[in-house]
C-alpha cells in the first residue's frame, strides 16, 4: 500500500514536471514563431501566436501541429508603390507541417478575418477623399473636394465596396460610387469619379496562400474574410 502511494506521488510529480516543461516549450515556440512572422511580413505592428494541442512536445517532435492561431496588427499591403494598412488580421492555421529547422511551416488550410478601418481606407485612396461608413453592409460614403467649371465642390457619395479579380491574379478591393450628384452635366461625373473611385490590392501583405474571399462593412470599417490551402505560416 505504501509502495503504491509512493508510485502515485512520483507519477503526479513527474506529470507536473512534464506539464511545466511542455508549457515552457510552447511559450518559447510561440514567441519564436511570432518573431519569424513579424520579420517575414515586415510588420510595424505586433504579432501574437497561440499554439493549440497538448502535449506540445510530441507535436514538435513529429513536426506536426494541430492548430496555430495568429493575430497580426498593422499589416501593410504594398502594390504599385501604394500602401494599404490592415488594422487587424486574425487567422487560424490547421494541420501545420513544421520546417526541418522549426523556423516556420505550411498549413494544410487556413481561414481568418481582417479589418481595414475607414482611416486606413481614407489613406489608401491617395486622392484626398474621406471614407466613412455608408449606412449599410458593403457600402461606404466617400467625400471628395473637386473643381468643376471654376467651382469648388465637396460632394459626398454612397459607394459600393466589393472584391474583384486583380490583373495578374489575386483579388483587390474596389470602391465605386453608386450615383454622382449632377450626373450628366459636362465634366461632373468624370471629375468626381476620378476622386471617389479606386481599386487597392491587399493580398501582397498576406501570408502566402491566404486569399481574400468576401467582405462587408459596418461602423468600424471594412471586414475581410480570408481562406486558403497550403498557406505559408512563416519561413527563414
Amino acid at each position: 500500500m505504501r509502495f503504491l502511494r509512493v508510485v502515485v506521488i512520483i507519477g503526479v510529480v513527474l506529470g507536473a514536471l512534464f506539464a511545466g516543461v511542455d508549457r515552457w516549450a510552447v511559450n518559447y515556440a510561440e514567441n519564436r514563431l511570432a518573431e519569424r512572422i513579424q520579420a517575414r511580413q515586415g510588420l510595424a505592428g505586433s504579432t501574437e501566436v497561440d499554439i493549440h494541442g497538448f502535449p506540445f512536445l510530441t507535436q514538435a517532435l513529429s513536426h506536426d501541429l494541430d492548430r496555430v492561431d495568429v493575430k497580426l496588427k498593422g499589416v501593410e499591403a504594398v502594390s504599385d508603390g501604394r500602401k494599404t494598412r490592415l488594422s487587424e488580421l486574425d487567422a487560424g492555421f490547421h494541420g501545420v507541417k513544421l520546417n526541418g529547422d522549426y523556423s516556420g511551416g505550411t498549413a494544410q488550410r487556413a481561414e481568418g478575418t481582417a479589418l481595414v478601418t475607414y482611416r486606413d481606407l481614407t489613406e489608401a485612396s491617395q486622392t484626398g477623399v474621406t471614407v466613412t461608413y455608408g449606412g449599410a453592409p458593403g457600402k461606404v460614403k466617400v467625400t471628395a473636394a473637386v473643381e468643376v467649371l471654376g467651382r469648388r465642390l465637396a460632394p459626398s457619395v454612397v459607394s459600393t465596396v466589393t472584391l474583384v479579380d486583380a490583373p495578374g491574379g489575386g483579388r483587390m478591393v474596389r470602391v465605386r460610387a453608386d450615383e454622382i450628384p449632377g450626373e450628366g452635366l459636362p465634366g461632373i461625373e468624370s471629375a468626381v469619379r476620378k476622386k471617389t473611385d479606386f481599386d487597392r490590392r491587399l493580398d501582397s501583405g498576406l501570408p502566402s496562400g491566404l486569399k481574400l474571399t468576401a467582405l462587408t462593412s459596418d461602423e468600424s470599417g471594412v471586414h475581410l474574410t480570408l481562406s486558403g490551402t497550403d498557406v505559408v505560416l512563416a519561413g527563414s
